[in-house]
């Protein structure tokens, strides 16, 4: 089984292809991204931290310390290089179950699941 991105938004952004950061060189924004079996319906949400070097050093002077789990971190805003890189991350994902595929994609990003327990 295979994970394959099935859709994707932001709450920070309402046009990717469109949106211009304020400060080219210091942004963050989440990106959230639907991610199922491949030839399988069905999806659940997947979220990373796009962000740039100095985002992560203006964060770490008002806080001293940072967590780095689900970042990625670019240079500057390119939505396609972003959006092929997190494909190609997510796509490389498979296991024998969903559950095992899950976890491998939640490893790149945030998954709404992640440690639910019945």
């Amino acid at each position: 089984m295979r994970a394959k991105i099935k859709g994707f938004s932001s709450p920070d952004i309402e046009d990717f292809h469109s949106f211009t950061p304020e400060n080219i060189g210091n942004f963050s924004f989440l990106f959230e991204f639907m991610v199922g079996p491949e030839n399988e319906s069905g999806e659940e949400i997947f979220a990373i931290q796009v962000c740039t070097p100095q985002w992560l050093l203006s964060k770490l002077k008002k806080d001293d310390i940072l967590l780095g789990r689900h970042f990625l971190i670019v240079l500057e805003y390119n939505f396609e290089r972003i959006f092929n890189k997190v494909k190609q991350l997510i796509e490389a994902c498979s296991g024998d179950t969903w559950n095992e595929v899950a976890e491998k994609v939640g490893r790149i990003g945030y998954w709404e699941f992640e440690d639910y327990q019945k």
